[in-house]
């Protein structure tokens, strides 16, 4: 199956990361069915596509014709079967657990048509320790997108022992359809290309607050003004989740027993209380309601 024949995607997860993956499916020209087991998330999601279009448009960024496309090219609904049924190709965007992305791939492997294609947008679960659950290994991927995913034009396609090489071809070129750039990793490796280099960063920055060396807001314009990046490493925390943050770290812990992947004090603390960052208003820095 090549890009030209992946016409249905179907997006398991209506947070942040997934609700815009399947709107830039949907601008690309796919038809998209963007699906949540919580009805609210998948309520703000939908909201969240019924402002973004219209100041797109006011904006000069798409004309009417296109916003209205694009609507039309997106569905939500609360009913997996009815996301997946008949979808070419799946993007799982859910919470970063193993066991529940396995549970939900050994659902859709049953649900799935026989052609489909399963992804993971996991950052750092590797495709490799879900296939086993299901029938189609050489159709089983990592397809890695950032946040936000509307805007960021990276995309990393991982290719376990399992991928076939038509597989991963076909996930490249699917986001060159949605105007990405994807980037292929020819073997697993943890974290990836881009979480790899952003972890050493992100670690020694926390070390650095964790030993009182520098606030938060001095790590953060020291990697921005001296390193060029457009945001540090806290503000990326704040952006991507904190809780992810833990979770991941956890993850990696328990798996390994190497205490250099325990979450920090500093991290431990803040999803202790919630503190998540900007889906909390609370992270590093505050960010009152609009």
């Amino acid at each position: 199956m090549g890009a030209h024949e992946i016409r249905k995607i179907c997006i398991v997860g209506a947070g942040n990361m997934g609700h815009q993956i399947a709107l830039s499916g949907a601008l690309a020209g796919f038809q998209v069915k963007c699906t949540d087991v919580n009805e609210e998330v998948l309520q703000k999601a939908e909201q969240f596509v019924t402002t973004y279009l219209p100041q797109r448009v006011s904006k000069g960024k798409l004309t009417q014709a296109q916003a209205d496309v694009a609507r039309a090219n997106l569905t939500f609904t609360n009913h997996l079967s009815e996301a997946a049924s008949d979808a070419d190709l799946v993007i799982e965007a859910i919470i970063e657990r193993l066991d529940i992305k396995r549970k939900l791939f050994a659902e859709l492997d049953r649900l799935c048509p026989s052609h489909t294609i399963l992804t993971t947008n996991s950052s750092y679960i590797v495709s490799s320790k879900i296939v086993d659950v299901t029938n189609r290994p050489e159709k089983v991927c990592n397809l890695h997108f950032f946040n936000p995913a509307l805007v960021m034009k990276l995309v990393e396609v991982v290719k376990g022992p399992h991928t076939s090489e038509e597989t991963a071809q076909t996930l490249m070129d699917v986001c060159v359809g949605m105007g990405k750039t994807p980037v292929l990793l020819k073997q697993e490796i943890y974290g990836f290309l881009v979480n790899r280099m952003l972890a050493a960063i992100k670690n020694e920055s926390i070390y650095l607050l964790d030993m009182g060396i520098a606030g938060h807001e001095e790590i953060d314009t020291a990697v921005t003004l001296a390193l060029g990046h457009p945001m540090g490493p806290f503000r990326l925390m704040d952006l991507t989740g904190i809780d992810l943050t833990y979770i991941v770290g956890m993850e990696r812990f328990q798996e390994t027993g190497d205490p250099i992947y325990r979450p920090s004090p500093t991290i431990s603390e803040k999803f202790a209380k919630k503190e998540y960052g900007r889906k909390t208003g609370k992270g590093f820095y505050e960010y009152p309601e609009k």
